[in-house]
């Protein structure tokens, strides 16, 4: 063979071999990530790796001229760089808040669990009359700051004469952090009694979206956190507990995603460091408690463009290309680690059914047409919960039913407050406990 074409040959070997030995070394830093649960930044990692490293080019420079010895480190230089830039921290590890929002301000209460939330209030409003329950809404996530899009609709509610109170659970928006091991769901239900007692105004009516919705389910299978409750509007329910967690059922009619424009904006998951995080936690390869990414560098990092397709999986497939801004980049908060562990507490837990068969809690059901939750998620709770009056499923919407396009918050309003005032519900009681196997079947 001619040198002309042997020399080629021989560099791109020499290439394809330092490549190799890259990605080797960059492999080796991951499963020690993994191993060593992101211990001290990656640095424990990081030295290992680059010991290993340093001792592989010694070892294949062993009988080269002097030279000659140092081409073997190129490779480990560059591995070295590359999993640096996973240790080294890009935002500070103390926790940066959202700003002030304009429309609205945020009071820090106490609860008697230790919890401190940030609480909104939306006093009655309008020309009509006022109600005298308070109303309280629990916001998805779980551990997401309230977005601007629900603020809206919560002063929409205000607008019709209710007492309107939301607060971020702990962990998320405004309020405080806690320490990663005391985020679960029944923390989450226990600060639900908390903020009732706190609020002193008698029993409230409780809207929950999404997660909030399951935090609502489980409190009404708490005899003591449901003696706080007047009504209870269930909306778009996750998995109300271990086995309901389990089932792998269909969805709604088609979302959103996977054919909206992504989102603008930017990503954590662009970056390194993040990017191995939360790759690595999504995977339940390093515990939410990990010493890579402290909770509060996870929280200043996470975007909301990084929620992208969770974010169009929220719309029909019809709106995908006029899906709204539910958020301001300054007011976006979401703590993907203490989300992961209270999910991994709702998915560890025994069922529920039997005890929320117990419930009296008035309580409605409002499920999406375009839903990405697991349809036998929210079946569950209709199933098993005797105080259920009614279901209201919702057409041309999707998970997040409330989102400022057409007429949709003027519907959501109408079913919630006909429900409270115990008036005749404006759609269909569909579907019901009977019309449940059909309703699957139907794939609706």
């Amino acid at each position: 063979m001619p040198p002309s074409v042997v020399r080629p040959l021989r560099w791109a070997g020499r290439l394809l071999a330092a490549a190799a030995a890259v990605a080797g070394l960059v492999a080796l830093f991951l499963a020690l990530i993994v191993v060593t649960d992101g211990a001290g930044s990656g640095f424990a990692a990081w030295s290992a790796t680059v010991g290993v490293a340093v001792v592989a080019a010694l070892w294949r420079g062993r009988r080269r001229s002097w030279p000659g010895r140092l081409v073997p480190f190129v490779p480990a230089l560059v591995a070295a760089a590359l999993t640096l830039s996973v240790c080294v921290p890009t935002l500070p590890a103390a926790r940066r808040y959202p700003p002030a929002l304009a429309s609205v301000t945020a009071e820090h209460w106490r609860l008697s669990t230790g919890s401190r939330v940030a609480v909104y209030h939306y006093p009655p409003t309008g020309s009509g009359p006022r109600h005298r329950a308070p109303l309280v809404y629990l916001g998805g996530g779980p551990v997401r700051g309230i977005p601007v899009r629900d603020h809206h609709f919560l002063r929409r509610l205000a607008g019709q004469g209710y007492d309107v109170y939301a607060y971020e659970q702990a962990g998320g928006g405004r309020s405080d952090l806690l320490p990663m091991d005391q985020y679960s769901i029944t923390r989450s239900v226990h600060d639900l009694g908390a903020f009732a007692g706190r609020l002193g105004k008698g029993r409230i009516d409780v809207l929950g979206f999404s997660s909030g919705a399951v935090v609502l389910t489980r409190a009404l299978a708490d005899p003591a956190t449901a003696a706080h409750l007047r009504r209870a509007v269930i909306a778009e329910p996750g998995p109300m507990d271990g086995p309901t967690a389990r089932i792998a059922g269909r969805q709604g009619r088609p979302s959103a995603r996977g054919i909206a424009p992504a989102m603008a904006g930017p990503r954590s998951t662009y970056v390194p460091r993040y990017a191995v995080a939360f790759g690595l936690m999504r995977l339940e390869l390093l515990s939410p408690d990990n010493g890579l990414v402290g909770q509060a560098e996870g929280v200043n990092a996470f975007t909301a463009a990084d929620l992208g397709s969770d974010t169009a999986s929220g719309y029909c497939a019809r709106d995908a290309h006029r899906i709204p801004v539910e958020d301001t980049v300054r007011n976006f908060s979401f703590s993907a680690a203490a989300s992961l562990r209270i999910q991994r507490t709702i998915r560890d837990s025994p069922s529920i059914a039997p005890r929320l068969r117990r419930s009296r809690t008035p309580a409605m059901l409002m499920i999406a047409e375009c839903s990405s939750q697991v349809r036998q998620w929210e079946t569950a709770v209709l199933a098993n919960d005797p105080a259920i009056r009614r279901t209201q499923y919702m057409p041309g919407v999707g998970h997040h039913m409330w989102n400022g396009l057409d007429d949709n918050d003027q519907r959501a309003a109408a079913v919630i407050t006909a429900f409270l005032q115990d008036r005749p519900a404006p759609l269909p009681d569909y579907p019901t406990r009977a019309d449940i196997p059909a309703f699957l079947r139907a794939h609706k």
